[in-house]
């Protein structure tokens, strides 16, 4: 993997190279969206990013991963791609004690409002780590006791919907500022419309698919967000982009 952007040494980036580049900034909270795509803007091959990803995308996604406090996943996305969060392996272990983050793998945030979480999804039913729901008080009470039951700390962060500055400041309170979205295009969305989207990661996956797959994020429309380019990877056939949002 080399970095073409900003110019520089013209060679491979090892691992500590690459935690330097994507590591989180030294602030008070800080949010940062991973997303692959295909080269024409598909975000799914047969319902599942699963097929877009290959070893480069999955090298930088565990970054995020690694790197972060806590991951944030809308419930859509954690149910259909059987998402179960993470376990402490020896690199992630190691990594996050020099980055003096938390021991074992970061917890798993939950976003929903309601339907979308059912009570045996993988994400509730066979964590490795702390899971927390982000939901409303539109929520149906079963479903919330439903959760709590599975093991999940669950947050009313709004009424009939999920307001999600109120909850980056319930998941910032518990100690949380470094932030790793893990989509999905709804979730996405959202944080762009509320502005709370600091970091996109995009990986342009070397394919094209056509079709009717969706694009990473899907919302009522909003103000264009403006982009500055902060870094270009590269590895074999595979882009990888770093974009910090314009304030």
């Amino acid at each position: 993997m080399r970095r073409i952007w900003p110019p520089g040494d013209d060679t491979e980036l090892d691992d500590l190279a690459l935690e330097k580049l994507y590591e989180f900034p030294s602030r008070e909270r800080w949010v940062a969206v991973n997303y692959v795509s295909s080269a024409d803007g598909a975000v799914t091959v047969d319902g599942l990013s699963a097929g877009l990803t290959n070893t480069a995308d999955q090298r930088v996604f565990r970054l995020g991963r690694d790197l972060s406090d806590v991951v944030l996943v809308g419930a859509g996305t954690a149910v259909r791609e059987g998402f179960e969060g993470f376990r402490a392996d020896a690199l992630m272990t190691e990594r996050r004690q020099r980055h003096g983050l938390s021991d074992g793998p970061p917890p798993i945030a939950v976003v929903t409002s309601g339907p979308s979480l059912v009570p045996d999804a993988p994400v509730l039913s066979a964590p490795s780590a702390q899971t927390i729901v982000l939901t409303c008080d539109a929520a149906p009470l079963p479903s919330r006791k439903a959760w709590a039951a599975a093991g999940a700390q669950v947050e009313i962060v709004g009424d009939s919907t999920v307001d999600l500055h109120y909850g980056m400041e319930v998941l910032q309170r518990m100690g949380f500022a470094r932030i790793d979205c893990d989509g999905g295009p709804m979730l996405f969305g959202s944080l762009l419309a509320s502005r709370l989207v600091d970091e996109l990661r995009l990986t342009i996956s070397p394919m094209l698919t056509a079709g009717t797959a969706g694009r990473i994020a899907r919302s009522a429309q909003l103000d264009p967000a403006s982009l500055d380019l902060a870094s270009t990877l590269v590895d074999g056939d595979t882009l990888l982009l770093r974009y910090l949002v314009r304030r």
